[in-house]
């Protein structure tokens, strides 16, 4: 019998034997990351570390969409609030560095669209089952930030670099297939299974030897960790500077006029 926790929650965490299901829930927004989500998923992390229960976890989303990234609104504080802005980077960076040193693996059910955020939690999964209506885009230059946590990071060490730099610097989106034949997704499955899938995934993960399956994961993660040392905090210093860039601050505001937001 699966264990779940408060359904109010931003981030939900259920628990099913060895596996821990970890769900996205900002549902009416697309689970798009305000401050109450980015923060509980800077949290989550170290929680799962210190969950000596765990042997695999699933990523989804609530509702259609895996993640539509940053909430707009978020980004517009962002931009006037230089404390809010230390505080969120601070945030990815704990993130990113939780996400991609946590011993079990982590397999990502992407259920709908990924994008932003959602695209670089897939990218730093370790298997990703994604729905055939489903696509990934990492639109951060688009908009005018520095591509710094996700596809920039990511990409270049799960497929070619040329179309990593195609796919960062255009932000066009990736759909299933595409993402599959990229080497960005282990699997394309028909609408609505994505969870179904990720989680006879994560069962055989969790059924192998713990000591193997985790080391194992620490040899092929190497280049991972060499990458988030290198690159990370300087990358997060450009993107945190393109906060102040008038190219994002007119983008951002176009995009707020569109959604009804300004």
């Amino acid at each position: 019998m699966a264990e779940r926790e408060d359904p109010n929650s931003p981030v939900i965490i259920e628990t099913r034997g060895a596996v821990r299901i970890v769900t996205l829930n900002r549902p009416d927004a697309f689970n798009a990351a305000d401050e109450t989500l980015h923060r509980a998923l800077a949290e989550l992390w170290p929680a799962l570390a210190a969950d000596h229960g765990v042997r695999a976890v699933v990523v989804t989303g609530a509702g259609e969409a895996f993640s539509a990234g940053g909430d707009l609104g978020l980004l517009d504080r962002m931009t006037r609030d230089p404390q809010l802005r230390v505080e969120v980077m601070r945030e990815a960076h704990d993130i990113v560095r939780g996400m991609t040193s946590v011993r079990v693996p982590i397999v990502s059910a992407v259920n709908g669209p990924a994008v932003g955020l959602g695209c670089s939690l897939a990218s730093m999964s370790d298997l990703v089952v994604i729905e055939e209506q489903a696509y990934l885009a990492d639109p951060h230059v688009l908009l005018g930030l520095v591509a710094a946590d996700g596809g920039a990071l990511m990409w270049p060490l799960l497929t070619s670099l040329l179309r990593a730099k195609e796919f960062v610097l255009l932000g066009d989106r990736i759909p299933a297939q595409e993402a599959l034949r990229l080497g960005l997704a282990n699997r394309v499955v028909p609408t609505g299974t994505a969870l179904t899938t990720a989680l006879e995934l994560a069962d055989r993960l969790a059924a192998l030897p713990p000591q193997a399956v985790a080391e194992s994961k620490a040899l092929l993660n190497s280049g991972v960790r060499l990458a988030v040392d290198s690159l990370l905090s300087a990358g997060l210093d450009s993107e945190t500077a393109s906060f102040k860039e008038p190219a994002f601050q007119r983008n951002l505001a176009t995009m707020l006029s569109r959604s009804g937001s300004a």
